[in-house]
């Protein structure tokens, strides 16, 4: 199986802890049986790929809250 997009490059401004905000591009697709949420910065440099659970189907919405706690929680950890 090939790779296929779920959600094509969207760019979002995410709020932080302290009151900043980081601007970055992500994308959601599926490689094989599993789906994948990779984050870059604006110029598209990687920052963080996230594996998501089999069987996540999530709306956009919620791509929204897994960038924001990838950012927050595990890249500025």
């Amino acid at each position: 199986m090939e790779r296929a997009t779920i959600q094509d490059w969207t760019f979002s401004r995410v709020p932080m802890k302290v009151g900043d905000y980081r601007e970055v591009q992500y994308r959601v697709y599926r490689d094989g049986d599993r789906h994948y949420q990779e984050i870059r910065d604006p110029d598209g440099a990687p920052i963080h790929t996230l594996e998501l659970p089999r069987g996540m189907k999530l709306d956009r919405g919620s791509y929204e809250v897994l960038l924001r706690y990838v950012l927050v929680d595990v890249v500025a950890a």
